[in-house]
């Protein structure tokens, strides 16, 4: 039997807004809450659509059959409000949730690690509550069609309600409220939405009044724990946690260094060593491309940083070198902050809130050096990994100029992301030079058109007054190995960026966890246990 509140159509098509629209909601925060674990890829994309599309497929069904067997409103706004308490206390538990499942396929799978985890955290936590979302249009149109003379428009002002709500859940999250109060609270902020749906249907109804009071009080405890927990809430010394709109962010510190990390389980973007020396690091590396390009041959050089970062190679260059000029473009606005306030950036050191390739599409000027370091773990931009992208990036170089690429995993040997990478700059320069950056993943690969580049770093090194400089250099000199190119070449049309870093992150974690799936393989989780106590 129809409510009173359900004779009015109004509510109805509200019901099917609100409903459309946290539906997108929660996928966009789907996507925010994997990123700080699995990165924010398009194969997590991928996961992320596809679960939530089978969820919302099998609601349909099953709300479709329900609701010809017991068209009962109670038990629609019901659903709606488990929905709601379920994704308020996804920020509660998600992301133990998810660390769990991550520790569990460590010694589960023995490939593709982190696309069985992302799809076995998706299902776990999503699929429920989306499947509940999933029965409100089929549920609706049982209560809505009076008539088949009418049938039609009244299913299509459903439909236009659920593409509205869905359309707004998808601005107001990216937009609005991730930047600017985070995933946890974005998710507090839709689940109040529905439960304060259901919450009117049942109170004009005087029914379930006490079903009402343990959502809104188990909602409350979800805000008061959930808004405040820390995507890595097992360290203890992070001085700064946020979101932008493309980042999780995190900044920490000891005594020794300050690092920036844009994902919890695997990977530092960012590392300012206190002590202002030479680090061993990738950007200490890096340095011998002012050599490559004549740094103390000529009276200035212009660098160009695409993928900016903290300014961790900017700070480094400046502290050893007095006539480099350098522009940086970062697409991340709330890294920039950053980068002035934990990282020493100086606030000379001009930097351009861009896309990499757009910046280079738009500008005309020239560089003697070029930096590309947009990498980050699995998440690297397609766009800059292609031919079309190295040969923009050879316009913009000055004769004799230099490419420096950061390629920071160093993992699946032939036919892994490095050598797709390489083969494609290869495929642009003439001289391609790469180097292992030691006791990293890192390797720092170096391109330019210049046939004599190493003639020119070692004259320049010869004539470099600081020892300690002069003796990296001439070891990252004797150890750069000329790259033989291969046909593995990347363009716009075809680049598998994603899979090629999946798989590179994969094996990175199983050499990093080979110990412990030995330990468990011999003792169990008796013994597993014992070796982490």
């Amino acid at each position: 039997m129809k409510g009173k509140i359900l004779k009015n159509k109004v509510y109805l098509y509200m019901t099917e807004f609100f409903a459309g629209m946290s539906v997108m909601a929660a996928e966009l925060g789907a996507s925010r809450l994997l990123a700080p674990y699995f990165s924010s890829s398009q194969i997590v994309w991928t996961i992320i659509i596809g679960t939530i599309m089978i969820a919302m497929a099998l609601g349909n069904l099953w709300g479709g059959r329900s609701a010809d067997k017991n068209p009962d409103p109670d038990r629609l706004y019901l659903r709606i409000i488990i929905a709601a308490v379920w994704l308020a206390a996804i920020p509660v538990l998600g992301k133990y949730i998810i660390v769990g499942i991550s520790g569990v396929m460590i010694f589960a799978v023995n490939s593709n690690l982190l696309i069985w985890a992302a799809f076995a955290a998706c299902m776990i936590i999503f699929v429920f509550p989306l499947f509940l979302l999933g029965t409100v249009t089929p549920s609706l149109v049982k209560y809505t069609v009076d008539s088949l003379d009418s049938s039609g428009r009244t299913v299509g002002i459903l439909n236009a309600s659920n593409t509205i709500g869905s359309i707004i859940g998808t601005f107001v999250p990216t937009f609005v409220t991730i930047p600017s109060v985070g995933t946890s609270a974005t998710f507090l902020i839709f689940a109040g939405i529905l439960l304060l749906l259901a919450a009117v249907y049942f109170i004009s109804e005087k029914r379930k009044l006490v079903h009402i009071a343990i959502a809104v009080v188990i909602t409350v405890l979800c805000c008061i724990f959930g808004a405040v927990s820390s995507f890595a809430f097992w360290q203890s010394d992070i001085e700064y946690e946020g979101e932008s709109v493309y980042n999780y962010l995190q900044v920490t510190e000891d005594d020794d260094e300050v690092i920036l990390s844009t994902n919890v389980l695997f990977g530092v973007q960012s590392m300012l060593e206190k002590s202002g020396g030479l680090t061993g690091m990738y950007y200490d590396y890096a340095m011998a491309a002012p050599y490559m390009a004549g740094v103390h041959q000529k009276e200035s050089l212009d660098v160009l940083i695409l993928g900016m970062g903290t300014g961790t190679y900017a700070t480094q260059c400046s502290r050893y070198f007095d006539n480099l000029s350098f522009k940086g473009v970062e697409i991340d606005e709330k890294i920039i902050d950053l980068s002035r306030k934990y990282f020493e950036l100086p606030e000379s050191v001009e930097v351009e809130l861009y896309d990499g390739r757009a910046y280079l599409n738009a500008a005309s000027e020239k560089y003697d050096i070029i930096m590309v370091d947009a990498y980050q773990d699995i998440t690297i931009p397609f766009q800059m990994s292609t031919v079309e992208f190295f040969t923009l990036v050879k316009e913009h170089l000055r004769e004799g100029g230099v490419m420096v690429m950061n390629m920071n995993m160093r993992s699946g040997g032939e036919g892994g992301i490095n050598s797709y990478l390489s083969d494609t700059v290869s495929s642009v320069f003439g001289e391609v030079y790469t180097v292992n950056v030691a006791r990293t993943s890192n390797v720092e690969l170096f391109a330019s058109d210049s046939a004599d580049i190493l003639g020119t770093m070692a004259e320049n090194v010869a004539l470099e007054d600081n020892p300690q400089l002069a003796s990296l250099m001439e070891s990252i000199s004797e150890s750069l190995e000329k790259y033989s190119a291969g046909e593995r070449i990347m363009t716009d049309d075809r680049a598998p960026v994603e899979l090629l870093g999946m798989r590179a992150i994969d094996s990175l974690i199983f050499d990093e966890a080979e110990y412990y799936r030995d330990v468990f393989r011999r003792g169990g989780f008796r013994g597993l246990i014992d070796s982490l106590t």
